[in-house]
């Protein structure tokens, strides 16, 4: 109730772009970002595994796109202060660590997009989507790899659709953050949960 006692409008459902054609994006459901134990373990990991599922069984798997941040062998520039920063990752690239959880392995029917840097938007994934697709993205964490793939995608003409529920940050001070970051980019980049999504998808 308002102090006028007047019961408040509930919030209206933020406008979506047409999500008939929509890509579902899973950013690096992977054991070292899920692993509790792990230096980049997300406390909030294991609370985004049922929204992503609902909106991968929507979509579909073919229209569904997992990818991997892996090392690579790149050690240049900046990349090597983050690697001496972050020795604990720097592993060969099928190092068990960065293997996708068990509840992401049957999410697509394509190959895994395997990419050693942050933002996952490029050539490996325009290839796929094309050069303007509409995505649904999810994953970890909302802000590194999450907001590292959004805003470029946005930049080059994606419809870009964050699903709140279905991203997890490093914290969830963080991901509070990096949605508020994301949130600053309409009408080229939408916030909406997943019940949102699944309410406008056909």
């Amino acid at each position: 109730m308002t102090d006028e006692g007047v019961a408040a409008a509930p919030p209206s459902p933020p406008a979506l772009p047409d999500l008939a054609d929509a890509w579902l994006l899973v950013v690096d459901p992977q054991r070292i970002f899920a692993d509790p134990e792990s230096d980049w373990g997300s406390p909030m990991f294991g609370d985004i595994i049922a929204p992503v599922h609902r909106l991968a069984e929507r979509v579909g798997p073919r229209r569904t796109l997992v990818t991997r941040w892996v090392p690579g062998t790149s050690r240049e520039g900046s990349w090597a202060d983050y690697f001496r920063a972050w020795p604990f990752a720097d592993r060969p690239d099928d190092d068990p660590m960065f293997a996708l959880v068990g509840q992401a392995e049957e999410l697509t029917a394509r190959a895994t997009i395997d990419v050693s840097t942050f933002g996952k938007w490029g050539e490996e994934l325009t290839d796929v989507v094309g050069p303007t697709p509409t995505l649904l993205v999810t994953g970890v964490s909302t802000d590194c790899c999450v907001l590292s793939t959004v805003l470029p995608a946005a930049d080059a003409g994606a419809r870009v659709v964050v699903v709140t529920d279905g991203c997890a940050g490093s914290t969830p001070e963080n991901h509070a953050a990096a949605l508020h970051v994301m949130g600053l980019y309409p009408p080229q980049v939408t916030l909406a949960t997943s019940a949102d999504v699944l309410a406008g998808l056909p």
